[in-house]
């Protein structure tokens, strides 16, 4: 990813997190998730400014900063490709969030981005919607291996309590070092700096 690297000189703030990695092999027996009045996930192919939109409103409390730095035409080739879903979580026609996931490891498929709006958080739409994005994988996308998610120190502090809950199992974790470019204008919390 060298669209990633910082360019000479360029300002960056320096964070370490732990990356956990999480599998999934199998749905929980349930039924298929529900939503209630007013709450509707759709399946949807987003432009780049779409996407930039949504990706940047959901992951700036958490640092998302790797698609703010792809090139406009990598993003395109990504956001186009057949292995991947989009759906977007709306309230009362309102996007309240959405779920990235990407079969291109098949038959393992990658949760890639999940997250809910800032506003959102709070009203229990995370656990509907991890469900939901487990449904259409082991529901929609079968047969397959599994499910891979990752999630880091940086994400919401119910992260990854939801993933464990939801049934994955934790198969390693990593420390990474992160140069955030300051351009990006995203606000690093003190305990992540290094």
């Amino acid at each position: 990813m060298d669209y990633a690297r910082l360019a000479p000189g360029e300002q960056a703030d320096r964070i370490a997190v732990i990356v956990t990695f999480l599998r999934l092999n199998a749905r929980k027996p349930a039924p298929p998730t529900v939503f209630p009045p007013g709450v509707t996930l759709t399946s949807e192919r987003l432009g780049v400014d779409a996407y930039r939109q949504i990706y940047n409103e959901v992951g700036a409390p958490w640092l998302w900063w790797l698609r703010r730095l792809m090139p406009d035409d990598l993003l395109a080739r990504h956001l186009t490709s057949p292995s991947l879903t989009i759906k977007i979580l709306r309230v009362n026609g309102d996007i309240a969030g959405f779920f990235e996931t990407d079969a291109t490891p098949w038959p393992d498929v990658n949760l890639n981005y999940f997250g809910l709006l800032p506003g959102f958080i709070g009203q229990g739409l995370g656990a509907l919607l991890l469900a939901a994005a487990i449904d259409s994988v082991f529901i929609e996308a079968s047969p397959l291996r599994g499910m891979t998610v990752n999630t880091c120190t940086a994400d919401h502090p119910r992260a990854l309590p939801n993933y464990l809950a939801a049934g994955f199992v934790e198969t390693r974790r990593v420390r990474e070092i992160w140069d955030i470019p300051r351009r990006l204008g995203l606000v690093v919390p003190e305990h992540l700096r290094v």
